[in-house]
């Protein structure tokens, strides 16, 4: 891929804040390479089809035509991308007691030779968070659903008794969804309500059960009741490839924990960026501001260290 020489920056990831972080670094005059695990770019907006009235820049646009457009932007930046390209590790090149570490090796799966570079970007995005006691090598039942997206959009709500867990926007927002598209009815299992007040009160208030309830997944029942479909909304954990080396820092949610000023994380030269770090409002705007802000901290050390 890169001939063992050495690159300035390496992206992992290629949602809105990959995407932005490479466009800029290549219009800033360096040559980053972008390496994303799917067969497309656009990380999560490839999975919401709905259309986007939050992004005041592109207005009515679902997600995956924010993601071409994406695309688009790599293609006249001309960014080496690298699709299907999953990352199975990174790790100091010199051995984790060289501190502090000027280079990394970012080993992609199936390929035996790694990258080199002085700067990686971590834009690898959240995964939802599934039924916490769920086995994670063992397949949910059909008609429970992990997660916003596209599987809702294709799932049939006609007449169905529905199940949503969680009680934040997206449950909320899954659950309007659900009723608009003939559910016969659509229960919503919180522990706590944490939705915008605008979410709440669309929804019948004794539709709405507060505190601790169970969940039998194997028989798709919520308190002992029998549900056709269960949809699952307990918010989102981050996606890390693994790091060799001292831990990298993260918060208490899980998310990696960054220097707000330039979106490096605990081990120099390692950066964090969009929904993994979450440090800003997660929204396709916000992951394209933190892209800028990790741009422009990597201009920086590179061009001082080339005085």
């Amino acid at each position: 891929m890169a001939d063992g020489k050495i690159l300035d920056v390496v992206i992992v990831g290629a949602g809105p804040a990959g995407v932005s972080c490479a466009v800029w670094l290549a219009r800033l005059g360096f040559r980053p390479v972008l390496l994303e695990a799917r067969d497309r770019v656009g990380g999560l907006c490839c999975d919401h089809p709905f259309s986007d009235g939050w992004n005041a820049t592109l207005p009515e646009m679902t997600g995956p035509e924010v993601a071409r457009n994406l695309a688009r932007s790599l293609e006249l930046a001309q960014v080496e991308t690298h699709l299907s390209t999953p990352v199975g590790r990174i790790e100091p090149a010199g051995g984790a007691t060289a501190v502090p570490f000027s280079l990394w090796r970012v080993c992609t799966t199936g390929d035996d030779q790694p990258l080199l570079a002085r700067h990686v970007v971590l834009a690898t995005g959240v995964r939802a968070r599934g039924l916490p006691d769920w086995p994670a090598d063992r397949a949910l039942p059909a008609g429970i659903l992990v997660g916003p997206g596209s599987d809702i959009v294709r799932q049939d709500f006609s007449g169905k008794h529905v199940a949503v867990l969680g009680g934040g926007d997206n449950a909320f927002e899954n659950a309007l969804y659900a009723r608009d598209h003939g559910a016969a009815q659509v229960t919503i299992f919180a522990r706590t309500v944490r939705a915008q007040h605008q979410f709440v009160r669309q929804f019948p208030a004794q539709d709405i059960v507060s505190g601790p309830y169970h969940v039998d997944a194997d028989r798709k029942m919520v308190n002992g009741v029998s549900r056709d479909l269960i949809l699952v909304f307990y918010g989102w954990e981050a996606r890390l490839p693994p790091i060799s080396g001292p831990a990298l820092r993260r918060c208490d949610a899980g998310f990696v924990d960054v220097d707000p000023a330039t979106t490096e994380t605990s081990l120099p030269g390692i950066y964090a960026i969009g929904e993994v770090a979450q440090r800003m409002h997660p929204c396709v705007v916000t992951a394209l501001a933190d892209g800028v802000t990790a741009a422009k901290a990597i201009q920086a050390r590179l061009e001082s260290d080339q005085r």
